[in-house]
């Protein structure tokens, strides 16, 4: 058909910066037939691929993405003009008027000579194909042809959607001829347009010879898919309502191509018919009739039809149900089972329930509809009675409120009425009443007093005997008050006498206001009235106790903190409480006493305080400063207010710090035991290393080559000091504990010198030259450490475990470690000690130091041990009760009494390691 129109396009060039077209107006010459859906009308030329948003001012044409403007209905054939809009990437809206011309086509000459056909262009409108195509496949659409042919041998290739992109396989081009194919069916609903492109080579060099051709197949629709119901068919409408009342909206929608005859879809009713209508063209329910009850029927359902092609009967339909659920209307009212009710009850009865009253009621339960409210109309002027209404039941509960006297009121005649908490509607009934009869039945009472309360005022503090008022009974029926006696029932401190006969009310006891039987300065006591037939009234007494000034401010007992402050004086608050009421007490007035000794000054704070402080700077302790305090009526006594000056934390004073650190000669004790510590090592090994003819020793078996047993108390046998004097010449012992080392040679006549270093060449800690002995040591590790007095004085290494224990003479002195572990498999030590005694001692005793050197080295801080002495700030005189730590078995270790008994062993090591 595309050959019997003709394309007449005069473009106005704009910029392509301002519009997505590059032309803001066409004219397109159609044909004068009638232009059926989907006809191609012209190609727009876009300026930018990226425009968006494409519409029409006339939804009979359709602007396509790719500028084919379409028809999307059937369009009869005038002269008319319309507008496209495209959005550019900046969010410009652009617009392009397309008008259409009819044009009367040329008579063509029958003669062949003018028959001649010409070859397409590179450029073609696009290709249409319908949905849901019948095979057999591959089927031809039409041909792709590029004026390229008139001067190359060329072949065409197609790429993009539908080709080599989803979805794959589409459509085909013939390679020679440019025939395209579609391979199977296609579904508009899936993809209503295909575009790809096409490419056009040279068969020789395969060098492209025109630009490439957007290709679009249009997808034509086929009314296929049938109208389907959106959202649900759920509606409701209130009974009565009136005829052609909207009900709801049936929503339904179609697949198919959009504005067209196949998704113009007819509603209509197939069942419901006689209550409910639809719109065929809305879809909208309404009602046809005003006689819609609930309480007859409350739901009601409406087969609804729809079908598409605007209900031709070559559409497609789909059926539902409509349900229409009918709301409620307060249409009923509430009715009473009986048309009166009558109630006996008793005088002086107590209140409570004495009638139920049902309601029956048609609308909707436990709605306001049908919730019932009773009103008493009439009878109830001194409010008696109540009702309520029971919400489980929807029944009146009748009650009274107070107790009814016989003789005031015999019968009661009352007028009930129901209704509902919503106003009637839709109804022609009204509330309605019942008459409600209650007769009172009379009983012999007891006395009555003339009030149930009586209130009387009295001062505190009233003389006893003083009488405060009379409280008297009647018998409700004789109205007198003959016979009748007067009883206490309740009286919590005992402060009123009641007389029996008269009722008089008398002090009895001192009434206290600020007793706690007092309440807001309320006092209440219970009486009693009996008459002669043991029947019995109460009554409640109320005495109002005024307050007097009988109590003076008080200071509080407890002690007062001036905490202790760097360049100023502190102060302290001091509260005063006062039992009395205003204007017995508060404001109070503070001054000190005429007895007070010019330390303190007092300044007033606020009605109840007032600011201590000393008037000059006190030392810390505890002072006593005598105050006058005053209330408003200048009631006042001196009262003692204890202070306390000291030091604080937060607020709170200290308890005197007890000193932990350790006085000087303590340190110095230390340092003195780990000299002696120290000799006795190096003695140790002057011995062993000493050669034997010097002196022979005898060996006294458990002695371990240190010290001897010796139970006298005088001075032990003399050593010669050349016991001492190393007989090994130039040589040296080295172990991981110390470095021993001789300094000077055999041919000197001065006796070579030792030089004892630590294993990180530390010292030397001892160094003998000639006959004099010098000891250095690290005061800071062995002065007043774990070597001083601790440990390793007189603990476990003095005359423990170490002295005389395992490694004395035991596991490691003589047994399996010495001939093991410390003999000739040690190249150190071998070459230097002999098999004595003294050599084992030596070798065991440089084990264990060695052992616990390295064990300090790891524990670095934490090798501070529970018993050793730790160093503290001294700031003062210490605790008369000394420390309370590990070490208080030390003593006082400021005191060096010890150093002159220090016991035989440690007397004869001196002489040994001293040359006299």
């Amino acid at each position: 058909m595309r050959g019997y129109f003709i394309f007449n396009i005069c473009m106005l060039l704009m910029s392509p910066a301002e519009s997505c077209f590059l032309s803001n107006s066409i004219r397109v010459s159609v044909p004068q037939s009638i232009l059926p859906a989907h006809f191609v009308i012209s190609k727009v030329a876009l300026h930018d691929h990226h425009c968006a948003n494409f519409s029409s001012s006339d939804p009979a044409f359709m602007l396509a993405s790719n500028g084919t403007v379409v028809t999307t209905t059937t369009v009869p054939n005038k002269e008319q003009a319309f507008s496209v809009w495209a959005q550019d990437p900046s969010g410009n809206k652009c617009e392009m008027v397309i008008q259409l011309v009819r044009v009367v086509p040329r008579r063509i000459l029958k003669r062949e000579a003018f028959l001649k056909r010409s070859k397409r262009r590179w450029g073609v409108p696009p290709f249409e194909i319908y949905e849901n195509g019948v095979g057999p496949f591959p089927k031809q659409i039409d041909r792709i042809g590029s004026t390229a042919e008139q001067n190359y041998n060329v072949y065409y290739t197609i790429s993009g959607p539908g080709v080599t992109e989803h979805p794959v396989g589409l459509f085909s081009v013939e390679r020679d001829t440019g025939m395209l194919s579609v391979h199977r069916a296609v579904d508009r609903e899936e993809y209503a347009m295909y575009v790809f492109t096409a490419h056009v080579y040279d068969r020789e060099t395969h060098q492209e010879r025109d630009e490439p051709l957007p290709v679009t197949v249009v997808v034509f629709d086929k009314n296929d898919n049938k109208p389907t119901f959106t959202g649900p068919l759920q509606f409701t409408v209130l009974e009565q309502s009136k005829a052609g009342t909207q009900v709801g909206t049936v929503n339904a929608t179609d697949r198919d191509e959009e504005k067209t005859i196949n998704v113009k879809i007819r509603y209509s009713i197939l069942s419901g018919r006689d209550l409910f209508t639809i719109n065929p063209v809305t879809g909208v329910i309404s009602t046809l009739t005003n006689q819609l009850d609930r309480e007859v029927q409350d739901t009601h359902f409406a087969t609804v039809e729809i079908k598409d092609m605007n209900g031709d009967p070559r559409g497609l339909s789909n059926t539902a149900t409509a349900t229409i659920t009918l709301g409620d209307i307060n249409d009923n009212p509430p009715t009473f089972t009986k048309t009166s009710y009558g109630v006996n009850i008793k005088e002086n009865q107590n209140p409570g329930l004495i009638l139920r009253i049902p309601v029956e009621d048609k609308d909707l339960i436990n709605t306001p509809n049908w919730n019932s409210q009773f009103v008493i109309t009439k009878g109830n002027e001194n409010d008696i009675f109540r009702i309520e209404r029971d919400p489980e039941t929807n029944e009146g509960f009748l009650y009274t409120t107070k107790p009814v006297d016989y003789e005031q009121m015999k019968n009661l005649k009352l007028e009930i009425m129901a209704r509902n908490e919503a106003e009637l509607k839709g109804a022609t009934a009204s509330w309605v009443s019942i008459p409600v009869d209650v007769s009172v039945g009379d009983v012999d009472e007891g006395p009555q007093f003339t009030a149930p309360t009586v209130r009387f005022t009295v001062q505190e503090n009233t003389p006893n005997g003083t009488l405060i008022g009379t409280y008297t009974a009647l018998d409700p029926e004789t109205k007198s008050s003959a016979g009748i006696k007067y009883y206490k029932v309740t009286d919590p401190a005992s402060w009123i006498n009641v007389d029996a006969n008269s009722g008089q009310l008398k002090v009895a006891n001192t009434i206290d206001r600020e007793s706690h039987f007092v309440q807001d300065g309320v006092y209440n006591i219970t009486v009693k009235a009996v008459d002669s037939s043991s029947k019995t009234g109460t009554g409640t007494v109320i005495i109002q106790v005024e307050d007097v000034n009988d109590h003076v401010p008080e200071l509080p007992t407890k002690e007062l903190s001036v905490c202790e402050k760097e360049g100023e004086l502190g102060s302290v608050p001091v509260v005063a409480e006062d039992k009395d009421q205003s204007p017995f007490a508060g404001p109070f007035s503070f001054e000190l006493a005429e007895e007070h000794d010019d330390k303190w000054t007092v300044n007033k704070l606020n009605d109840t305080a007032a600011i201590l402080q000393p008037s000059k700077d006190l030392p810390t302790g505890r002072y006593t400063v005598p105050l006058m305090v005053k209330d408003l009526q200048g009631s006042g006594r001196t009262q003692m207010a204890t202070v306390r000056i000291c030091q604080c934390w937060k607020g709170a004073c200290l308890d005197k710090e007890r000193s932990m650190s350790l006085g000087v000669w303590a340190v110095l004790a230390m340092l003195l035991a780990l000299a002696l510590l120290l000799l006795l090592c190096i003695c140790c090994a002057s011995f062993c290393v000493t050669k034997p003819q010097a002196k022979d020793f005898e060996d006294m078996g458990d002695s371990g080559g240190v010290l001897l047993k010796s139970n006298t108390e005088a001075p032990g046998d003399a050593v010669d000091s050349k016991l001492i004097v190393p007989s090994v010449v130039e040589g040296q012992v080295k172990g991981s504990l110390l470095d021993v080392q001789w300094v000077g040679n055999k041919s000197s006549s001065t006796v070579g010198g030792l030089s004892v270093k630590d294993n990180q060449n530390n010292g030397p800690l001892m160094t003998d030259r000639g006959n004099e002995v010098y000891i250095q040591q690290d005061m800071e590790q062995f002065g007043t450490g774990q070597f001083g007095t601790g440990q390793f004085g007189t603990g476990q290494f003095g005359t423990g475990q170490f002295g005389t224990g395992q490694f004395g003479t035991g596991q490691f002195g003589t047994g399996q470690h010495w001939s093991s572990q410390f003999g000739n498999s040690n190249g150190q030590f071998g070459h230097l000690f002999d098999n004595s005694t003294s050599h084992h001692t030596w070798q065991t005793n440089g084990l264990f130091i060695q052992q616990k050197l390295a064990y300090l080295g790891t524990k670095e801080e934490g090798r501070f041990a529970d018993d050793i002495l730790h160093s503290y700030g001294f700031e003062g005189v210490g605790s008369a009760a000394g420390s309370v730590g590990c070490c208080s078995d030390q003593g006082n270790s400021d005191d060096l009494s010890f150093l002159d008994t220090l016991g035989p062993k440690f007397k004869t090591l001196a002489e040994v390691c001293t040359k006299k």
